[in-house]
């Protein structure tokens, strides 16, 4: 396994309370579950790469299947979120 870093992260305490509720339903700690988290949003806008790829200096997707997710489709046009 890779080594780890440690930092201190001070968030509201409902926020803490709601992961911590998450983390258990899923059977993981508090730490994996929001380094899942973290995980999936830095790879979904594109800033996660390779440790391979890293090394000869490319872009690309997680290697893992497991991360993967569909990518999210565009909102369908006339709708109301989306200014025109």
């Amino acid at each position: 396994m890779s080594e780890r870093k440690a930092f201190l992260l001070r968030i509201d305490p409902r926020l803490h309370d709601a992961l911590k509720r998450w983390a258990e339903d899923e059977l993981r700690s508090l730490n994996a579950q929001a380094e899942l988290l973290l995980r999936d949003a830095v790879r979904r806008a594109g800033r996660l790469r390779l440790e391979a790829e890293d090394e000869s200096g490319g872009r690309g997707e997680l290697a893992s299947s497991a991360d993967s997710h569909p990518p999210e489709q565009p909102p369908a046009s006339g709708d109301p979120s989306r200014p025109d």
